[in-house]
């Protein structure tokens, strides 16, 4: 029983060291392709404006078309 507790113990401790060990720094990006992440970041909030603009005129046509939801019979 003591050896298991021994051996648990000592796993926690090696897991708790790896855990504070720092990962070296990400190589710097060159200008192609900051470039190229920009235009790819741009193009994707373009299309999200562009779906959120769509479900949002479906969202109205809807709910004029229903005049339960106006609160009316």
């Amino acid at each position: 029983m003591k050896k298991i507790l021994l051996v648990m113990l000592a796993g926690g401790l090696i897991g708790a060291m790896a855990a504070q060990a720092k990962l070296p720094p990400p190589p710097a990006k060159s200008d192609a392709e900051k470039a190229a992440a920009a235009e790819k970041d741009a193009a994707a909030k373009a299309k999200d404006a562009a779906e959120l603009g769509k479900a949002q005129d479906k969202a109205v046509a809807n709910y004029k078309k229903n005049p339960a939801a106006m609160g009316k019979k």
